[in-house]
């Protein structure tokens, strides 16, 4: 079990002291406004005395508590930790121990830290991928002149520091750590001899540890990615979906194929023209608006506005489907909804909503057409993975020097000191044998024997791995339930049209298997338009709930799906298809006494229309049986004289 013994305490202690000198030093920056940072002469200064892992983790922990956990400041520990790096290579070279030598690392560390540093201000920036090259030198210049006064100040005053600490006293940190006294001349030169062996162990443990620390690194960066642009395109959907309404509210459906006759020259066609680049310019990421009715042969364009780069085409003229339509044509065909499409084609990475116009009749006589460019997304995309690319490089330096570290003085040093004294214990002579006993006292490991060494490398190991896995089984619960959102319709409560979709698709695969055994009943609510028009939306969502609740209250909730924004759909397998009939007639009771209830508010009554479908032995997919399902809806809803207004 690890202790936390005096050693480890003073190591603390200096590090925290180091700390707190990168503070004070940014404290007074601040105060007396200089034009330097003087936040790393802790760093320097313990990274030349210590080595490395303690002036990394100084270099780190200033970044960090400096920064006040600020996101944007810690991008820049990276640089700190380098910075410790390149001081503690110098220091166990003696470079520092004379004046011109010291000097001679100031143009290196200078060049390194505005390098990187300009480097990460690069990649962390959105929306500056390609600067030329003449900008990046000038960046790297401007850099390099702020970073030169900075960084000289912290090593001139670190050699000084330097002459004036006493030698034992830096002999005494830089054997804090350690888990053993100090080797003989004879016994360290020995061990070295043999570094080949210490070389393939320490090999394969640091192997191990970087793979560790770097698949937890790619695997939570990517469900971050993941997460972050999922996020995105929704807010652009939910944006987009806004417009497109505005847009639709433009056109008068009555006057569609007058339009598209007369085009220009239809009495009124200008000023509505003038109002969808109205709102095109209302949102400088809307690439192109346009309103086509859909036939046959292609898109028939009504409306499509000139842009800088891609000429409009005119009232009239007629647009093939993009590759990324293929799916929906159908759908388009028959006036439905169809769902937010991306894709990047001819026109590049867009968003493209289409939404239908109907009119008095609840016939679609064209569809609104909006295209979001999706460009800005690709590009805070590449700056979001740099970001997280440039915390945990800072991170997994931090872990392998540390564990370097570990591995150094908890396994190989002691391990080879061990062989090295069984390998030479004399038999000789009882003096002998005593100097060898002696010998092997004077190591003073802090394990005592090999086994606890063994036992103290697995307790770090296990407690690292479980934080990583902790880590991995918080982002699986995560994505549980970012999944378990994504299949949940938000007005309801009930599954949505993915969750659906799923479920079809686990029916064709019965089909397939000849095991199928189904029923999809169609429910249409009808008069949806109506109440939204008369009573407000708020009444129209009660509406639509209430006629959730009957469908669920009859079929189970769990059969329920919302596919539209007023059609449902219920799936019995089983033994419940032998139901179906008494569930159906059931509801349509159910519909029968709402109409006749003169009590209830028209949102708290629920009219829709119902079409079954049932599997037969010649359909080859769910689909088919939903066809069959939505033609009887039709003519359900055809015969009460409800056809769609919504």
């Amino acid at each position: 079990m690890f202790k936390f013994n005096i050693p480890t305490l003073k190591l603390a202690t200096i590090c925290a002291a180091g700390i707190m000198v990168n503070l004070a030093g940014s404290a007074a920056v601040k105060f007396f406004g200089l034009p330097i940072y003087l936040d790393t002469l802790g760093t320097v200064l313990v990274a030349a005395v210590g080595g490395y892992v303690p002036g990394i983790a100084v270099g780190f922990f200033t970044n960090l508590f400096g920064s006040g956990f600020e996101i944007n400041e810690m991008y820049f520990g990276l640089v700190s930790i380098l910075l410790a790096m390149a001081v503690a290579f110098f220091s166990e070279r003696g470079y520092y121990k004379k004046f011109s030598t010291t000097l001679m690392t100031l143009p290196l560390i200078v060049l390194m830290t505005s390098f990187f540093g300009m480097i990460i201000e690069e990649l962390i920036a959105p929306m500056n991928a390609f600067y030329s090259v003449d900008r990046v030198q000038e960046h790297f210049l401007n850099d390099f002149f702020v970073e030169l006064p900075d960084k000289s100040a912290a090593i001139l005053a670190m050699f000084f520091l330097l002459k004036i600490i006493p030698p034992e006293l830096t002999d005494q940190f830089k054997r804090l750590g350690k888990k053993q006294a100090p080797l003989t001349p004879e016994m360290n030169s020995a061990i070295k001899s043999q570094r080949k062996f210490v070389t393939s162990l320490k090999t394969k443990m640091v192997f191990n540890l970087l793979s560790i620390t770097l698949f937890v690194a790619v695997f939570i960066s990517g469900i971050s990615y993941k997460i972050y642009k999922e996020s995105a395109v929704d807010e652009h959907i939910r944006i987009a979906d806004g417009i497109i309404s505005m847009v639709v509210a433009e056109i008068n459906p009555n006057r569609v194929d007058e339009f598209l006759e007369q085009g220009r020259k239809a009495q009124g066609y200008s000023e509505v023209e003038r109002n969808l680049y109205k709102i095109r310019s209302s949102n400088a990421d809307i690439k192109y608006i346009y309103v086509y009715k859909i036939e046959e042969d292609g898109c028939h364009v009504i409306f499509d506005l000139e842009t800088p780069n891609v000429e409009a085409s005119k009232p009239g003229e007629i647009e093939e489907f993009e590759d990324s339509f293929e799916p929906y044509i159908d759908d388009l065909l028959m006036g439905k909804p169809i769902p937010p499409i991306t894709s990047d084609e001819t026109f590049g990475y867009l968003l493209t909503i289409y939404k239908p116009v109907y009119n008095h009749l609840g016939k679609c006589v064209c569809y609104a057409g909006i295209d979001f460019s999706m460009d800005i997304i690709t590009d805070y995309g590449r700056s979001f993975i740099m970001k997280v690319i440039t915390l945990f490089s800072g991170v997994v330096i931090l872990v392998l020097a540390v564990g370097l570290s570990f591995i150094e003085n908890n396994i190989i040093l002691p391990v080879n000191t061990m062989a090295y004294c069984a390998r030479n214990f004399a038999y000789d002579s009882e003096t002998k044998r005593a100097g060898n006993i002696e010998r092997i006292k004077s190591l003073e490991i802090q394990t005592n024997d090999e086994i606890e060494n063994l036992y103290s490398a697995f307790v770090k190991t296990t407690s690292d791995s479980m934080h990583y896995f902790e880590n991995l089984r918080k982002a699986k619960i995560q994505v549980a339930v970012m999944d378990e959102l994504a299949h949940t319709d938000s007005l309801t409560g009930i599954r949505n049209k993915m969750a659906y979709t799923e479920t079809t698709n686990r029916l064709d695969a019965d089909i397939a298997a000849g095991t199928a055994r189904f029923a999809i009943i169609m429910i249409d609510i009808n008069y949806l338009k109506r109440v939204n028009d008369t009573y407000g939306h708020e009444r129209g969502n009660e509406y639509l709930i209430n006629a959730c609740r009957l469908a669920c209250s009859i079929f189970g909730k769990e059969n329920v799906y919302r596919v539209g924004g007023d059609e449902f759909v219920a799936v019995l397998v089983g033994e419940d298809v032998a139901r179906c009939e008494k569930l159906v007639a059931k509801l349509r009771g159910a519909i029968d006494k709402f109409a006749a209830d003169t009590t209830l508010e028209p949102w708290e009554k629920v009219s829709a229309a119902v079409g079954v479908g049932y599997y037969e032995n010649s359909d080859g997919t769910a689909e088919e049986v939903f066809k069959r399902a939505d033609k009887e809806m039709y003519a359900n809803k055809l015969a009460m004289k409800a056809v769609r207004t919504s």
